[in-house]
């Protein structure tokens, strides 16, 4: 009877395999959503055009960028350089003030320094991030000039920004 009771216990569930597949499959899919994959559809169509093209010096422009970048972000460190790709993943789907961006990166365990570097390296657009995360209420709830101001402002975003981002919503 114990032998069943074991043979049983034995196929519930999956095998370590299974879940170490699952993680892969996983981690794989939300890497893509959060801009890590190559497959999105304006690197595709720059990779048809670049293939179709019969003139060299088209593929030049855009190897150009990514000398510059590896040139203007020589010096960080593997640190620097996470809170900065963290940091981007983060802008390409959520709009964030400064300040909160730099929160969120604290708190996957960058450092203050780190978390300050990646944010300020991208140059980000604040009055910009502003204005999106003004659209952003304004597709799920109703608001007040005020009110919007006020909820921009808790957020992180100064005064200015929050004002700025108001008025490109029609306030």
């Amino acid at each position: 009877m114990s032998d069943d009771v074991a043979t049983d216990k034995k196929k519930k569930g999956l095998p370590w395999w299974g879940w170490a597949l699952i993680a892969v499959v996983a981690f794989g899919a939300l890497s893509s959503a959060f801009g890590g994959g190559d497959d999105s559809p304006s690197s595709q169509t720059e990779a048809v055009e670049t293939s179709d093209s019969q003139d060299s010096t088209a593929a030049e422009p855009e190897e150009a960028p990514a000398a510059d970048e590896a040139e203007t972000f020589a010096d960080e460190t593997v640190g620097e350089e996470n809170a900065r790709k963290s940091a981007d993943s983060y802008l390409s789907f959520s709009a964030f003030s400064r300040s909160g961006l730099i929160d969120q990166l604290l708190f996957e365990g960058f450092s203050q320094a780190e978390a300050e570097y990646g944010v300020d390296a991208l140059g980000a657009d604040w009055n910009e991030q502003a204005a999106k995360s003004a659209e952003s209420y304004l597709e799920f709830s109703s608001f007040s000039r005020q009110g919007l101001i006020d909820q921009l402002v808790f957020e992180g975003f100064s005064q200015a920004e929050a004002e700025y981002g108001v008025s490109q919503n029609g306030f």
